[in-house]
């Protein structure tokens, strides 16, 4: 099973907010995940997020692969150098 972290979209139109899900990648995008590690909002100026460090790098050491804008976000906060 590939398990990828990644986005989950939620909010209205022209107004999204996201969850930072672990997920099967076979799972559609906001449909079944594994666990919710944190809340990215990118309205806000400046972007806002929140994550729990612990379980990103226990996902991360456990084989999970970050997609392009949750690899960013990690970067940001200093979980992946």
């Amino acid at each position: 099973m590939a398990v990828k972290i990644r986005l989950k979209r939620l909010g209205q139109k022209k107004a999204p907010f996201y969850r930072i899900v672990v997920a099967d990648s076979r799972s559609p995008r906001d449909g079944r995940f594994i666990e919710e590690i944190g809340t990215y909002d990118p309205t806000k100026d400046p972007s806002v997020y929140n994550l729990d460090e612990e379980a990103a790098k226990k996902w991360l050491s456990n084989g999970a692969k970050p997609t392009e804008t949750v690899n960013k976000l990690f970067k940001i906060a200093g979980i992946i150098k």
